[in-house]
């Protein structure tokens, strides 16, 4: 078990070595729609590209969520297998965002040696998610609250 400390070293090496293989810009929160954003997340158990749509409005945050939905079988069949949807996920924090996200189970920040694999997990996916985003967001922005 890592002290607090070790643990943040960990991952600072951990998103260090991710940008040295990958040195690229990810789109991340730059999507031009508020509180529509794409999250790299690690754990001891798992890597996970997501999609989060965290915005205050439930009718917009469901609108944008919805929108990704009737794209689902694009997004699935073109660019990325094994998605999970989740309209009303709830964070630790108690509030509810919606929520896409892939994820490769059974690796871990702690263990250097799945770090290639989570790095290349990583930018297949997000690399597949921003192309599809790019192709579909005008059609994604596009929605109406009545």
């Amino acid at each position: 078990m890592y002290s607090k400390v070790e643990t943040q070293k960990l991952k600072r090496e951990f998103w260090i070595a991710f940008a040295e293989k990958y040195p690229r810009k990810w789109l991340l929160y730059d999507t031009k729609i508020k509180d529509f954003s794409f999250k790299f997340y690690v754990d001891n158990k798992k890597a996970q590209v997501l999609i989060d749509i965290e915005h205050r409005s439930d009718e917009k945050r469901i609108a944008y969520f919805e929108k990704l939905e009737a794209l689902k079988n694009i997004l699935e069949e073109e660019f990325v297998k094994d998605l999970i949807f989740v309209k009303e996920y709830t964070l630790e924090s108690g509030k509810t965002i919606s929520r896409i996200w892939v994820e490769k189970l059974n690796v871990g920040v702690s263990n250097q040696k799945y770090w290639n694999e989570i790095f290349d997990f990583y930018n297949e996916k997000m690399t597949a998610l921003e192309v599809f985003y790019s192709e579909y967001d005008d059609f994604i922005k596009d929605i109406e609250i009545l």
